[in-house]
């Protein structure tokens, strides 16, 4: 069977392995998840398992996202997800999915989403240095600099680092 769960970055520590090294962890709350809808191949052309992970509240949500919940008799969730797998005859509507699940030396593919900066300028973004902050500079210390040559190319080459969306990419 096919194994799927959802989660969320808590932080990062380090475990100590008996020869004395260190090993930096990630830790990551997963589960429990809720099962609000089963797809099959006979209803839906395929096998998908759809879970939720994090409490909502009602108001949270519009009535659509609402009534899947109400249908599966689960509470509102924050994250909704679809996994598609190759069997999903282990998995109930309504049932709570856990790290139970997955046993001690599975490999386990993890997808995540960057944190969302927004627009940012080229010193976030791109770690570039300020500019000096003497005579003559004016008021332009967090901006970009230099561009490249003037009248030939007369244009800024492309993947130029300069300020744009950072994060959630």
């Amino acid at each position: 069977m096919n194994k799927a769960i959802i989660g969320r970055k808590l932080g990062m520590t380090q475990i100590f392995s008996p020869d004395g090294k260190v090993i930096p962890v990630t830790v990551i709350e997963a589960g429990p998840c809720p099962v609000v809808q089963i797809k099959t191949v006979e209803r839906d052309g395929y096998q998908a398992v759809k879970m939720g992970f994090g409490k909502a509240s009602e108001k949270a949500l519009n009535k659509p996202e609402l009534g899947q919940f109400k249908k599966a008799g689960v509470e509102p969730q924050k994250v909704l997800k679809e996994f598609r797998l190759e069997d999903v005859s282990g998995y109930e509507v309504g049932k709570n999915v856990t790290c139970e699940v997955f046993a001690a030396g599975d490999k386990v593919d993890v997808i995540g989403t960057t944190k969302g900066h927004g627009y940012t300028g080229v010193i976030k973004r791109w770690n570039q240095h300020r500019l000096k902050e003497t005579h003559g500079v004016g008021p332009v210390h967090r901006e970009v600099g230099s561009m490249g040559a003037n009248s030939s190319p007369s244009r800024v080459f492309k993947n130029k680092h300069l300020a744009g969306q950072y994060g959630v990419e």
